[in-house]
């Protein structure tokens, strides 16, 4: 089981390529099955087992959640748009899409609230579902620290006063009625206009999510002394003016300078523990007072920490330039 749950990731991003490559059901299964080594039964029988969800039932989700990204960002035809992605019709798609969202694509496109576009696995699956490293580093390239001056923007997001780490976030957050780790990576994917989104539909490492510290006088004191609320969200345009969900908060974060410990590109499934406590190395060690900076704790300034193995492993935190 563990194997396939470090096959997963591997099935999502080729099932994407596979979409916009716009393969029809029996082409995607057949790729898989060509590139994993498995029958196409046996796949589809793990997907389940693992997912809890039809493997076909997951393609037509995400067929339509790319869809969904091109009625709401381009002006193409509903026709054309649902031909591309798989629906014999104007009319099966248009069935198709108010089933999963609610609402019909002519009135997603002419008010696009926020929707759920699911996926099967969490972000960050390897804090989720234990996985075993083995603590050695292949890369070379060391912490990077370097000083910038993030703009005003808004952040979107859920908080939780009382986790301490990302694994703990999640658990006590599953517990309350729509703010599961589930509901709020799907409702996060579906807002329009986030500042580290990459722009893949939503659902991959640059998906512009990311866990963040919020300096609050009731969070929990962390290990470095200040109270933090845990939250995850989205960062967002200072004029972002879109509909919020119920369930989250939406925060002004004003123009501010910060500190940012960076490792480049990593092996996921081998080095994020040995990459985490290099930049907690880091992070330690820093001579703040030699910098003539220190850190802020001024309740309402955010500490952000972006995972993207691809790219980065990188902590973003909040300064302030010390007295003369």
């Amino acid at each position: 089981m563990r194997a396939w749950h470090d096959q997963m990731q591997r099935m999502l991003d080729e099932i994407d390529a596979c979409i916009r490559a716009h393969e029809n059901d029996e082409m995607t299964l057949h790729v898989l099955s060509e590139r994993l080594g498995y029958s196409a039964f046996y796949i589809s029988r793990k997907f389940r087992e693992i997912s809890g969800m039809q493997f076909r039932a997951y393609l037509r989700l995400r067929r339509l959640a790319f869809a969904l990204c091109e009625v709401r960002d381009t002006n193409r035809g509903f026709l054309e748009i649902a031909l591309d992605y798989g629906f014999s019709s104007h009319e099966a798609f248009t069935r198709a899409f108010r089933e999963a969202y609610g609402v019909t694509p002519s009135a997603y496109r002419r008010q696009p609230v926020p929707v759920s576009l699911r996926t099967c696995l969490h972000p960050f699956d390897c804090y989720l579902i234990g996985k075993e490293e083995n603590g050695m580093m292949n890369t070379t390239e060391d912490v990077k620290t370097y000083f910038v001056t993030i703009p005003a923007h808004k952040f979107l997001h859920i908080r939780n006063y009382e986790s301490i780490g990302f694994w703990d976030f999640w658990q006590k957050q599953n517990q309350i009625p729509g703010q599961d780790c589930e509901t709020i990576c799907a409702l996060l994917a579906g807002v329009r206009g986030k500042l580290d989104d990459l722009g893949d539909s939503g659902m991959s490492s640059g998906s512009g999510q990311v866990i963040a510290y919020i300096n609050e006088p009731t969070g929990r004191i962390c290990s470095w002394g200040i109270p933090l609320a845990e939250a995850y969200g989205a960062r967002l345009p200072s004029g972002w003016q879109g509909e919020v969900p119920p369930q989250m908060q939406l925060m002004d974060v004003p123009e501010g300078e910060y500190i940012v410990f960076e490792h480049g590109p990593f092996d996921a499934e081998k080095e994020t523990a040995a990459v985490e406590t290099r930049i907690e190395a880091a992070m330690k060690a820093f001579d703040y007072p030699a910098s003539g900076y220190a850190l802020d704790m001024t309740p309402g300034r955010v500490f952000y920490y972006f995972h993207d193995p691809a790219r980065y492993f990188r902590y973003v935190r909040p300064v302030k330039r010390c007295a003369e």
